[in-house]
């Protein structure tokens, strides 16, 4: 078993909700040799450097995050994803200490695979991310101006998804019309969606 992180102590002290289920994980997380870290204010468990899980807590219920969960087998089928959009991460979701409990060899198990993962250096395919379809009102607004598309080509994958994520979530037409006029001088100075 690896340590106990100082800064993930304090963490768990100060838990006012799913103290017990965190306490839980992290003695399994431990003992299957992960190091333990606090980052993005959560415990976090990583092999050789690399992140592995994250322990979260939701309204609902507490999560064990695995940062690259899709090339999990999860041939018990417990695995969720993390958000809509999410293509990597994928989480377990526990709403007491007892499932914890009844979870463990299952748990083992996906931290077992999860550790072989980042042991054999794969990674996600972000393949949603390189196959973007724009909504004709964006593909309009690029023929009407091929400066906005350059502009946009010469953008991160991670900057063109979030505008595409961004104008195709709109419902109507007027709407991502709109959406579009407002982020393309923003595209044009090459900002990021939420940049200022």
């Amino acid at each position: 078993m690896t340590k106990k992180n100082s800064k993930v102590n304090a963490y768990v002290s100060r838990a006012q909700r799913w103290r017990d289920e965190t306490e839980a994980l992290r003695t399994v997380l431990l003992d299957c040799g992960l190091n333990e870290e606090l980052k993005w204010g959560k415990p976090c468990y990583t092999f050789e450097g690399r992140n592995v899980a994250i322990i979260q807590g939701f309204k609902p219920h507490c999560a064990l995050m695995f940062f690259k969960g899709a090339l999990l087998k999860d041939s018990e089928e417990v695995l969720v994803k993390q958000g809509e959009n999410s293509q990597a991460a994928m989480r377990m979701e526990f709403t007491d200490v007892g499932q914890v409990s009844e979870m463990e060899s299952t748990l083992r198990a996906y931290l077992a695979e999860a550790i072989e993962v980042e042991r054999a250096g794969l990674q996600v395919d972000f393949k949603a991310k390189r196959e973007l379809s724009f909504p004709d009102e964006l593909v309009g607004a690029f023929e009407e101006n091929p400066e906005l598309k350059a502009a946009f080509d010469a953008l991160t994958p991670g900057r063109q998804r979030a505008y595409n994520l961004h104008f195709s979530g709109a419902k109507k037409s007027a709407t991502r019309a709109t959406r579009i006029a407002k982020c393309s001088p923003k595209i044009l100075a090459g900002k990021a969606l939420n940049d200022r």
